[in-house]
């Protein structure tokens, strides 16, 4: 396909993720995939020659959001026609995935619809949707999407920062009752682990110092090792924090039924391995775990907390929340917030039950009403930044290690994050990449300040926190 130019040069890209990680992840190899075709990225909407929302699913009235947001690009792209510009819409992503046909019925000015798992084709649905007008592929193709993937250059790794997402897992074979990911993004796929530890050296070589394994079920992941024998997240972790230059492992998103001995293990030995962990729980109720499908008790979860804690003391912890799930009463919600005041979350996304299409929640009776629901989210929130406010006033005092990211926003400062992912603002000059210790020294809502400490010996936040008895 020749390369395509605008008026001024080469065709310029934006995309807007929605959603969770992965978009994030599967947008920046949208533009990848792009590059060698000639689209250079744009962060402003209004110069791009082609727009393309990556969509996700999972909350409600989620897919209302993309048609108003369809809309006001609809505007935009006549505007532009009158002008003599053509601009190509694509809608990627879990919406996509599942309405297909019905957002080219719905918006005339769309041109692409494609599926998250068929996002490689993207050169030739183009070449499709302008001989043809339109072109859509949500089909789940037999061939392995990330063999067709352009790879980034080094330039682009390197104007993205020091830190960056590698997938290793796809799907999800667990059907949670309220969840449309197995429908949209289809069973449980692990890439082979020569293939992601080739990828996780060229972010290396790039200069990215801080990598996030990211899958639906990360630690489900069950990849193809270099033995020829099937590896777990445990042992892929072990194998990227030998990778020279990466300094910090992360994963997400877990379940708790896929915590493993090697994964334990991990936590213990590998000191790349952050003493932070995002691990969703959806309710503190034995009974609306059980209607969720979840397949693990509050019992089960807290051994999986008991077990992370032993292996890596001072781990910290953020969750994923449901509130009023059908049939979920004042005492199931009272069993959510003593889980939430045990563990001590030091953050959590929670959110109202929300129906999906096509779910078997969707069908349950004993919806909750919203204004019930709407008091009991207020209520857990309050208590989990509660908890998390309490956690950053005592990092107040302590010394503890910060990777630099970027330059902050006023002359002379730089921004980093800790260990559990605050931001930590020191006015100095450092280089992006740059992992020092700091004294923290004041707070500022969730943001840390401090100074470069005077100490050869950084820790990790949660050592130093410990060591102070918090």
């Amino acid at each position: 396909m020749a390369q395509p130019t605008g008026m001024n040069g080469p065709r310029k890209l934006y995309v807007k993720s929605y959603g969770c990680q992965m978009n994030v992840y599967d947008s920046r190899r949208m533009a990848d995939t792009l590059a060698p075709e000639g689209f250079v990225e744009t962060t402003q909407i209004e110069d791009a020659d082609l727009v393309i929302l990556n969509t996700c699913h999972i909350r409600e009235k989620a897919a209302d959001k993309v048609y108003s947001e369809l809309g006001r690009i609809r505007q935009m792209k006549d505007a532009a026609a009158r002008e003599g510009r053509n601009i190509t819409i694509g809608v990627a992503g879990c919406i996509a995935q599942a309405e297909g046909e019905e957002i080219l019925r719905r918006e005339k000015a769309v041109d692409i619809v494609v599926g998250p798992q068929s996002y490689h084709r993207l050169p030739q649905l183009l070449e499709r949707a302008k001989r043809f007008g339109r072109a859509i592929d949500t089909e789940f193709p037999v061939e392995d999407k990330f063999d067709a993937l352009a790879q980034p250059s080094k330039d682009s790794i390197r104007a993205r920062g020091v830190t960056a997402f590698v997938t290793v897992q796809e799907g999800c074979d667990k059907f949670c009752t309220f969840c449309v990911v197995p429908y949209t993004r289809g069973a449980e796929m692990s890439r082979p682990v020569a293939k992601i530890v080739d990828e996780a050296e060229r972010l290396a070589d790039a200069g990215v110092r801080e990598i996030t394994l990211i899958g639906q079920n990360v630690n489900a992941y069950h990849g193809e090792g270099t033995d020829g024998r099937t590896w777990g997240l445990g042992r892929l972790l072990a194998q990227i924090a030998e990778i020279p230059g990466i300094a910090r492992l992360r994963y997400s998103t877990s379940h708790p039924n896929d915590i493993d001995d090697a994964l334990i293990e991990a936590h213990r030995d590998l000191p790349a391995v952050m003493p932070h962990l995002h691990l969703p729980v959806q309710s503190g109720s034995d009974r609306i775990l059980a209607a969720m499908n979840r397949r693990h008790t509050r019992a089960d979860y807290f051994r999986a907390i008991e077990r992370l804690r032993d292996a890596q003391p001072g781990i910290t912890f953020t969750s994923d929340f449901i509130i009023g799930f059908p049939g979920e009463t004042e005492q199931d919600f009272r069993d959510t917030m003593s889980l939430a005041a045990d563990v001590r979350f030091v953050s959590a996304y929670s959110f109202k039950y929300s129906p999906r299409p096509g779910t078997p929640a969707a069908d349950m009776s004993e919806q909750v009403p919203e204004e019930i629901k709407s008091e009991r989210l207020l209520e857990l929130q309050a208590s989990i930044d509660n908890i998390q406010a309490a956690f950053n006033r005592d990092c107040v005092g302590q010394t503890f290690d910060v990777l630099f990211e970027k330059e902050g926003r006023k002359p002379g400062q730089t921004v980093g994050r800790s260990v559990n992912l605050q931001p930590v603002h020191v006015d100095a000059v450092i280089a992006p990449g740059t992992i020092l210790p700091v004294r923290v020294d004041t707070l500022h809502a969730y943001s840390l300040f401090g100074a470069l400490a005077d100490t050869s010996v950084p820790r990790h936040q949660n050592e130093a926190l410990a060591m102070a008895g918090v």
